[in-house]
């Protein structure tokens, strides 16, 4: 099955997205709690993508492509916002102190902690953060 959601790179578009995933799990009878991680671990990259990929005052969309095929989910989140890929951030030290910690690289983490695997890519001038969830159906 495949489902697509573009929104616009504003944040107030969000409550979009969880109904978004939403239908999907029940679509595909997925658990409550993977559904939670899944909500959570997309909106975080969302979010980023809508604060991060445009310079101020550009309006852009960002795409969720969910694909669920064969005791797998698949979700690519797709902009064509600055190229950025953060699956090159180093996982944050989280033993330090939130006054010792750089700023930023929570969200990757947390994404890389919920999703089995998380890849980036560029092509066609698009940024393609890829997530993949082995799912029991």
């Amino acid at each position: 099955m495949q489902y697509t959601l573009t929104l616009h790179n504003n944040v107030q578009e969000v409550p979009q997205l969880a109904s978004f995933i939403e239908t999907v799990a029940a679509e595909n009878n997925l658990d409550h709690s993977l559904t939670m991680e899944l909500n959570l671990a997309v909106e975080e990259a969302v979010v980023n993508v809508m604060e991060y990929a445009y310079p101020q005052g550009v309006t852009g969309d960002v795409t969720i492509e969910v694909s669920v095929d064969d005791g797998q989910l698949d979700i690519n989140i797709i902009d064509s916002g600055m190229p950025f890929d953060p699956t090159g951030k180093s996982d944050p030290d989280t033993s330090l102190s939130v006054e010792e910690r750089s700023v930023g690289g929570l969200g990757i983490f947390l994404v890389r902690q919920l999703m089995d695997t998380v890849s980036y890519h560029r092509t066609d001038n698009k940024n393609i953060l890829t997530f993949t969830k082995k799912i029991n159906q």
